[in-house]
């Protein structure tokens, strides 16, 4: 990884190290129950699986901009958004990603790419009209530190196993397992290749969302010691966050499938499960921001 300014962080990065080898671990258990299930249809499962890896990994960044309604912007139709990304990237000592804005009244931020060459860094038109110059380039910091640290791009690779994982499930049934009777065992086969892939959903969904949660704080530190103004950033999320709640309901949902991307989560009071977010709580995001301001010497 390419030095920046933005503040190391040894526990994302044995986090990030940690999830990688269990989803591989995970992966290792799959290839072998599709080898002793699915006999020769799984050659086919894996060059399937092999190349929507390599296309989600090599263009991540283009289809969660197209997913998201990002349309890149130059200099001159966004000079005050081009501006603070220069400010920061010469801050930082980082190359400049490429930049982004979503037609969305959802006020959010996110950042996507495999590497700080290949990247790009979206803000929301809804969030653009809301923020002061300095809570933007707060909110701005926080997405580039996820670009320095590369944990979008280990987030990107962590999550496709749980789409193997549905794969694996249509392949054992499109491949005609359990519909030869003379196979005595083709119905139990279809049970475990089934219950294999439940679990191996389950267990990826859980491990990307504990990195998430602590990435989004490793983030806000980075953020937070880059510019040295943590109190702009914590302005920002408290901003944000109410914000976000007066969103109508319809427009939270279309974004809600992002939520592991973007600065803060778009959700429903009701149905937010904290042991499921993408993001650890407001009340969390603030307090070690008001460490951080104590440390500096900040108000």
């Amino acid at each position: 990884m390419a030095q920046t300014r933005f503040a190391p962080d040894r526990g994302l990065t044995s986090r990030m190290v940690t999830t990688m080898f269990f989803i591989g671990l995970l992966y290792v258990v799959v290839v072998g129950v599709l080898v002793v299930l699915l006999k020769g249809a799984w050659v086919v499962v894996l060059l399937i699986a092999g190349a929507l890896f390599v296309a989600q990994f090599w263009f991540s960044d283009r289809i969660a901009a197209f997913s998201m309604g990002a349309r890149e912007v130059t200099p001159e139709q966004a000079p005050e958004l081009h501006g603070a990304v220069d400010r920061l990237c010469a801050l930082a000592d980082m190359p400049k990603p490429r930049v982004a804005i979503a037609e969305s009244d959802v006020p959010n931020a996110f950042a996507t790419g495999r590497n700080q060459k290949n990247s790009m860094v979206c803000a929301t038109t809804g969030l653009l009209r809301r923020l002061e110059p300095e809570e933007l380039e707060g909110v701005l910091a926080h997405e580039l530190s996820h670009v320095a640290h590369r944990d979008v791009a280990v987030m990107t690779i962590a999550s496709f196993l749980g789409v193997l994982a549905g794969i694996i499930t249509r392949a054992a049934l499109w491949s005609g397992v359990g519909r030869n009777n003379r196979d005595q065992n083709a119905a139990i086969a279809v049970l475990i290749v089934t219950a294999v892939s439940v679990v191996v959903y389950a267990i990826s969904f859980l491990l990307t969302r504990l990195l998430s949660r602590y990435r989004e704080l490793s983030a806000d530190r980075a953020a937070a010691l880059l510019t040295g103004r943590p109190s702009a950033l914590a302005a920002a999320l408290t901003k944000v966050t109410g914000q976000i709640a007066r969103i109508p309901t319809e427009d939270l949902r279309k974004a809600q499938p992002f939520n592991a991307f973007y600065f803060a989560p778009a959700f429903n009071k009701e149905s937010f499960n904290r042991l499921l977010s993408s993001h650890p709580t407001l009340e969390q995001r603030l307090d070690q921001l008001g460490r951080i301001a104590a440390e500096l010497g900040r108000p």
